[in-house]
């Protein structure tokens, strides 16, 4: 890979890293509840997803979701219904009397890694920019062991600096909230956004 594709292939890699899906839907999500460093796990999961469909898409990706179609809508519509369980569990939250007092259920490193994953894997989103968009940056005929390294390198940096960016913008938009019924408007924005992202994936085809 030279520097010049190498360059092109971060550009490419953080704006499809920031483009509206289910996966920004998440981290904004979790940004608006918990702040910007509780989505850390959340969106190196799905940095973990995409990095293993980049390197399935480096040894024919295209053929295996051609031969497994079923299965990935399978996938698709457990991702859609974990998403829209999660958006439901925010928007009936109960209102705190402070906004310091926010019953905020955090999950561990492990669960959001695992959610991140889960997220990223099932958005067709991920499966087809890769199936697609890889050959545009990259000849796979000719990819040695190093490209592979470098071009998953350059996928970890640019997807996290991407998910934390917007994650840092939806906790300052969070932090503006004072009062328990803004903070209870707050959770309800979320639970529409994450509602959103489940329907989002549910109807994509």
């Amino acid at each position: 890979m030279t520097l010049t594709s190498a360059l092109t292939f971060f550009v490419a890699i953080f704006i499809f890293g920031i483009t509206p899906g289910p996966g920004i839907f998440a981290i904004m999500a979790r940004a608006l509840s918990q702040g910007a460093r509780a989505c850390t796990a959340l969106a190196f999961g799905m940095v973990i997803s995409d990095v293993i469909y980049l390197v399935l898409a480096c040894f024919s990706l295209s053929a295996i979701a051609e031969n497994y179609g079923t299965l990935f809508t399978l996938i698709r519509y457990a991702g859609a219904a974990y998403l829209i369980y999660l958006g439901w569990k925010l928007w009936t939250a109960p209102a705190p009397t402070e906004a310091s007092d926010i019953p905020v259920k955090r999950s561990g490193i492990g669960a959001s890694l695992l959610q991140g994953i889960a997220i990223s894997a099932s958005n067709p989103k991920v499966i087809l920019f890769y199936i697609a968009f890889l050959p545009t940056f990259m000849d796979l005929t000719r990819l040695s062991h190093t490209d592979i390294v470098l071009a998953a390198a350059l996928t970890v940096v640019a997807l996290m600096a991407g998910l934390m960016l917007v994650a840092w913008g939806a906790s300052k938009a969070r932090k503006l909230a004072r009062s328990s019924r803004a903070m209870q408007r707050l959770n309800r924005a979320a639970g529409t956004i994450m509602i959103s992202a489940g329907a989002l994936l549910a109807v994509k085809s």
